[in-house]
């Protein structure tokens, strides 16, 4: 039988995870362009666990105020990239992680 999570382990991954949506993001759109209704299914293939869909909306919209990615239309649908702004950025977020875990 799984234990039960506690609350302060409940609360790291919900940071770590939804908290940091964006880093998810930008790691996906690193590789290719992509649609964002279909970004929530990738996250949790990929990262093993799945985001609202509407936060996605909202995490990319602040993405692309901060001209971390770009959007264009292609017929009906919007695709998002990562502007190399965003790859910088990624970079960095990734490094600071890395950081963090070895001083734990």
């Amino acid at each position: 039988m799984a234990e039960e999570k506690t609350s302060p382990v409940r609360r790291l991954e919900r940071t770590l995870t939804q908290g940091n949506l964006w880093l998810y993001v930008l790691s996906l759109l690193k590789k290719n362009n992509e649609y964002a209704y279909t970004m929530q299914d990738k996250i949790e293939k990929k990262f093993g666990w799945k985001p609202g869909l509407i936060l996605n909306y909202v995490v990319l919209y602040r993405l692309e105020n901060e001209r971390l990615i770009t959007s264009k239309f292609e017929g009906r649908r919007k695709y998002y990239a990562l502007t190399g702004k965003g790859r910088k950025t990624l970079k960095e977020g990734k490094k600071l992680i890395a950081q963090t875990g070895k001083k734990l």
